[in-house]
């Protein structure tokens, strides 16, 4: 008796669970159906449009399903929400980001692959003014130098992207572009492998860059940044200078700020001479002066942890860096591998204080009270830039408080 009145007891969970997962299932099967109709009727004719033959849109996309495992995806008919974590390292706790194993491993290699193709990041340096530190740092971190397997198929990702993430008119034209990479045989449907966010190849090029930037370096005919190390290299070269860098310059220095200097005071729209960091008794760390052929140009305040963490005055090839990945610390990072590269592997001098943990949805409410007070914080999206980094120090100055410069759980709970 003991042995039915168990097997009930299983039967009646099963159906109970089937009971909630076949609203789940339905709807499911639902948005599946409207993706498939939106890929016909709205996607199709824009595709049309730029240049896309059926061929080539049925070879890319005639299979292809909604990724339900993929993050920021709004169901169509839902209010986006700001999620409580957020996916990319770069917008974590800055500590956490500077892993010295990671650091030692991607400078080791890093000398290693320098010396490999010294040749080839010489041309490269030689037609494009980019220092090849800093495009075999970028290398390093965007795919281990080739090393890390890209697992997913670019048009699975990019369109279930366009169809129902948070920002579905970017990955719009990213898809588009995608599809005009095959059309154009740059390269076919089955070599579109991509990240989580549909960066593609060795240098994670999102398909608009690759039309844009990508090169071929090898003379092969192919702009080939899956298999080829002289096109991927190249191509990374080929987009900084694009957008801007500054032949001859460095990225930035390590700098001790004292307490009279604001870190408020940051930011790409504060600049000033070197020289006149300099005056204000903004030091370079380790006692050495900032190099002369720098005093008289333009640099900038970087505190990515407010005064928790490393400070450092830094150029424009600093933003230039960032138009690679919209980060301060993914920015700093390339720089701190490239300098690790070249010179050994010193760490900073300041290490990270012990801060980050909130959830992005708990900066993302500090930020937009942050704005019913008046401050630019650059958008209220959780992710603590320099414009919100700036204005919780202007807060705190203008409240008695410390100026820390960074979002922590006392700043959160006073805010509230």
């Amino acid at each position: 008796m003991r042995q039915v009145r168990q097997f009930l007891a299983a039967i009646l969970v099963a159906w109970g669970a089937m009971a909630l997962a076949t609203p789940a299932l339905a709807q499911s099967a639902a948005v599946e159906a409207q993706f498939r109709d939106w890929l016909s009727n709205d996607l199709w004719p824009q595709a049309r449009k730029a240049g896309v033959s059926q061929a080539t849109f049925d070879a890319a996309l005639g299979t292809v399903s909604i990724n339900w495992k993929l993050p920021d995806l709004v169901t169509p008919g839902a209010k986006p929400q700001t999620p409580k974590k957020q996916m990319q390292a770069e917008f974590r706790s800055p500590g956490a980001y500077f892993s010295e194993k990671t650091l030692r491993n991607l400078s080791a290699s890093g000398r290693a692959l320098m010396r490999k193709h010294a040749r080839t990041l010489a041309a490269i340096e030689k037609r494009y003014g980019v220092p090849g530190r800093i495009v075999v740092a970028i290398w390093g971190r965007e795919s281990g130098f080739g090393r890390v397997k890209i697992p997913h198929d670019a048009f699975e990702v990019l369109a279930t992207k366009a169809f129902m993430s948070t920002r579905k008119d970017l990955f719009r034209k990213e898809l588009l572009a995608a599809l005009q990479i095959v059309e154009k045989r740059l390269a076919p449907a089955s070599a579109m492998r991509s990240s989580w966010a549909g960066a593609l190849g060795q240098p994670q090029f999102l398909p608009s860059s690759f039309l844009a930037h990508a090169v071929d370096f090898d003379g092969d005919g192919k702009r080939d940044i899956w298999n080829s190390v002289p096109d991927t290299l190249a191509s990374i070269a080929n987009y900084l200078a694009h957008f801007g860098w500054v032949k001859g310059r460095d990225w930035g220095f390590e700098a001790t700020v004292p307490p009279g200097v604001s870190c408020a005071f940051e930011g790409p729209d504060q600049g000033l001479r070197v020289a006149d960091f300099a005056k204000m008794g903004v030091t370079r760390v380790g006692g050495r002066p900032f190099p002369e052929g720098e005093m008289r140009k333009p640099g900038f305040l970087l505190m990515p942890a407010g005064r928790h963490g490393p400070a450092f005055i830094v150029t424009e090839n600093f933003y230039v860096l960032k138009s690679y990945n919209e980060s301060d610390l993914y920015a700093l990072f390339i720089g701190h591998v490239a300098d690790r590269i070249e010179f050994g592997d010193r760490r900073f001098s300041t290490g990270w204080g012990e801060v980050g943990g909130l959830h992005r949805s708990d900066i993302a409410a500090m930020q937009k009270t942050l704005e019913a007070k008046g401050y630019d914080v650059g958008g209220a999206d959780g992710l603590p830039g320099f414009k919100t980094r700036r204005s919780i120090g202007d807060w705190q100055a203008k409240n008695g408080r410390a100026e820390t410069c960074f979002p922590d759980r006392d700043l959160a709970r006073a805010l509230r």
